[in-house]
């Protein structure tokens, strides 16, 4: 998986005592994370700089061990001494690094780990948000970081899966899949909503007969009743009763006579056009309809999909994988493709999705940019904390209220667009600060989080910047 870090350091602007020509800013060095796992040999630590180095000097870091030895389980390139590594550097460069070789793994149950920490520079430097890196020789839950998790710009052509635990990303373009196979004992079916997919029931099972388009199966426009059932139900909640509650396709029943053909609006292909500052433009070209039936397959699924007036049609067998939550389907490769990370290492999703809202006259179909949803089928669960209430800095897991994380067990949209103003004729689209998040991973570590930026320095949306800390 692509790493997405990159972080954004908060500088102090420090001033020498003398007002003359000469007077000189500090640099600001950082680690690049706060933790880091070492799961290769040999791993780079990266230090960043502020702004490209006035001249050529070291940093001096020092380290402390954590039941490890320095020449026996760990060594370093620059060579350490005495539990300092001296860290050279050129002039005008933003970055630097020192190599940190893996002698010995840790056994499984162990705690191993190394703590670096800037202790000084032949430069004048300031130390930014991390002072400090922990790297470890097991697996551990990262303490924290700022990653960038831009979807692209304000096409907002990918979705992006975010891991808080091990500071990993998998971004995948949202026009790759079409259906989404439910992996548990269910046989349930997902359609693709971040490109506005849309389904309708019809009374035939027979795939082969021609149909014709139906205008009203839309989505995204804020006119569909919800109601209607045409698209699933943006709580991600995959079973219920009734019109507009769980996938918009029914249960795939194990009679096939009772699986019938669906009329499907593909939605929309990833918009290209460039849309005004602080804008989006999600929405390309239609992709046009397809017919889809759906059966079982022993424990798997079949598809059956063709174009609206064909006698002929495509079929597919489609496995489960008990790792995910979903298999999923594209109908242009027809192919099964990768889309979601194992059901257990995701906890975020940012995507254009498609949700109800109640715009006087009930719920309607809407299409949002800019959403996050979270992975409560793999077992992530959120709350939204006010800094009314208590400060970002100050928030620990002993204020942690576990009961808040109830809602978030069966609605994916906690966080959805509420981290976020959406801007005005007048104004750009802004981070809401008067929040940040509790999140709760599969494996039960507690994460703080909150978001810094939704737009780059042009003003274009879709550039998502967050921090996050592991609470103790």
């Amino acid at each position: 998986m692509k790493k997405l870090l990159f972080l954004s350091i908060a500088l102090l602007s420090l001033v020498s005592c003398s007002s003359d020509d000469n007077t000189v800013e500090a640099n600001a060095v950082t680690f690049a994370e706060a933790s880091l796992n070492l799961t290769a040999a040999t791993t780079p630590i990266e230090l960043k700089f502020a702004t490209p180095t006035a001249a050529a000097g070291t940093l001096t870091i020092s380290f402390t061990e954590t039941a490890v030895v320095s020449g026996t389980d760990f060594t370093t390139l620059p060579a350490a001494t005495a539990k300092t590594v001296i860290v050279p550097f050129e002039k005008n460069v933003s970055s630097v690094s020192f190599t940190v070789n893996k002698l010995k793994e840790a056994i499984e149950g162990e705690v191993k780990n190394v703590v670096f920490t800037v202790t000084s520079s032949s430069i004048n430097v300031v130390t930014g948000l991390n002072k400090s890196i922990q790297v470890n020789f097991n697996q551990t839950a990262s303490l924290g970081s700022v990653l960038a998790a831009t979807v692209g710009g304000p096409n907002q052509p990918n979705q992006l899966y975010l891991d808080l635990s091990s500071g990993t990303s998998k971004s995948v373009n949202r026009a790759a899949w079409d259906f989404g196979f439910s992996s548990g004992t269910d046989f349930r079916v997902v359609i693709n909503g971040s490109v506005k997919m849309a389904v309708k029931k019809l009374e035939t099972s027979d795939i082969t007969l021609s149909q014709v388009i139906d205008a009203n199966v839309t989505v995204g426009a804020g006119t569909t009743a919800a109601s209607n059932g045409y698209v699933d139900n943006p709580t991600g909640v995959l079973a219920g009763a009734g019109a507009g509650i769980g996938t918009a396709i029914a249960e795939i029943s194990a009679t096939d006579s009772e699986n019938k053909v669906y009329l499907v609006n593909m939605g929309s292909l990833v918009g290209t056009a460039t849309p005004n500052k602080g804008s989006v433009s999600v929405d390309g070209e239609s992709r046009g309809w397809k017919k889809v039936r759906i059966l079982r397959s022993g424990n798997g699924y079949k598809i059956q999909y063709a174009d609206l007036t064909s006698a002929t049609f495509t079929e597919k067998v489609i496995s489960k994988d008990a790792a995910y939550n979903f298999t999923f389907f594209s109908l242009a490769s027809g192919n099964t493709v990768s889309v979601e990370p194992e059901k257990a290492k995701w906890d975020l999703n940012f995507t254009v999705f498609t949700n109800y809202l109640n715009m006087g006259s009930g719920e309607v179909t809407y299409g949002y940019s800019d959403f996050i949803t979270t992975n409560a089928k793999g077992g992530a669960q959120v709350y939204q904390v006010l800094v009314s209430t208590g400060a970002y800095a100050d928030f620990t897991k002993a204020k942690v209220v576990e009961d808040n994380f109830r809602v978030s067990v069966t609605d994916q949209r906690i966080i959805g667009a509420t981290w976020r103003n959406g801007g005005s004729d007048t104004t750009l689209p802004s981070i809401r600060t008067d929040r940040f998040y509790v999140v709760k991973d599969a494996a039960g570590n507690y994460y703080k989080v909150k978001f810094l930026t939704m737009l780059n320095e042009a003003g274009e949306r879709g550039n998502v910047t967050l921090e996050y800390a592991i609470l103790k």
